[in-house]
């Protein structure tokens, strides 16, 4: 985490589980970011306490009401955040909040993969639009000395799972959860977009899978868990802050795996300047005839 040098980081569903352990270790660091920004739908909540105390004690941790469902409650927050980085710009945006049912596949409902795709997708959709948070992505990277890529100048991290892999569909057996494998799926593909049309603004986008951790939404069974949340999250800061352009669009491990390689849209990710209504071309096989 050493290489990161950030002037404001904005985390989602920071009252809990894996969003809390970022904002604690980010605040650690023994160069923390001048501002950070921790987002919850309800800041009087009964597990907002430990945010509270914390804020408390540190002037640079900043308490944001964040609903990512509800599209006015983002362009709302986004003034709120402005106002403390006073132009500099917001260096990473990392879109945490979770939701998970336990639904068998002959048993979803339409109302719990709404529920869940509003979440893990269109939320984060909405956060790096024009009117949320892009404008203040858009100032880091262009205040930014670096060249390149990289977290310390300005991104968008998803945080995504194995459980939304294709090829290897982890855990079937053990649990279905339809609707939040089908939501990560889906936040792999919105990450591969932001980063073909983000990057060009200097801005980089990944997606991240934290591995199986020790956290509420993560006990649905009675397996032990192989990872604490500050095992995760120190792994994943420490990978965020050797990304570069290279990895623009890739789906990471929080110990550093490359989980899902580049192969569809290479050209258009080595070439910014690509025009936005020109198709890639598929490779062979990839595409029913």
């Amino acid at each position: 985490m050493a290489g990161l040098n950030l002037r404001g980081v904005l985390v989602t569903g920071a009252n809990q589980g894996i969003g809390l352990g970022l904002i604690k270790q980010l605040l650690r660091n023994w160069n923390p970011p001048e501002w950070v920004f921790a987002t919850c739908r309800d800041p009087v909540g009964e597990r907002m306490q430990e945010l509270h105390n914390l804020a408390a004690k540190l002037p640079n941790l900043v308490i944001v009401v964040l609903k990512v469902t509800d599209p006015a409650s983002i362009k709302e927050a986004a003034p709120r955040v402005e106002v403390h980085l006073k132009g500099s710009g917001l260096s990473v945006l990392i879109n945490n909040v979770g939701i998970l049912k336990l639904n068998m596949l002959e048993l979803e409902t339409p109302e719990d993969v709404a529920l869940v795709y509003s979440t893990k997708v269109i939320g984060p959709l909405l956060m790096s639009q024009i009117r949320a948070f892009l404008p203040l992505l858009k100032q880091a990277a262009q205040g930014s000395p670096q060249r390149g890529l990289s977290c310390s100048k300005a991104a968008v991290a998803n945080m995504s799972s194995m459980a939304g892999s294709i090829q290897n569909v982890c855990g079937w057996e053990m649990v279905q959860i339809i609707s939040y494998r089908c939501s990560k799926v889906a936040l792999n593909m919105l990450t591969k977009c932001q980063a073909l049309r983000y990057s060009r603004d200097g801005i980089l986008s990944v997606a991240v899978h934290p591995g199986w951790v020790q956290t509420d939404m993560g006990n649905f069974s009675s397996i032990q868990h192989p990872i604490t949340v500050d095992e995760s999250v120190r792994g994943m800061l420490q990978v965020l802050s050797t990304l570069s352009e290279k990895d623009n669009g890739d789906f990471v491990a929080w110990e550093g795996k490359v989980l899902i390689p580049d192969e569809m849209f290479p050209a258009l990710l080595q070439e910014p300047q690509a025009s936005l209504f020109q198709a890639p071309r598929c490779q062979p096989c990839l595409c029913p005839q």
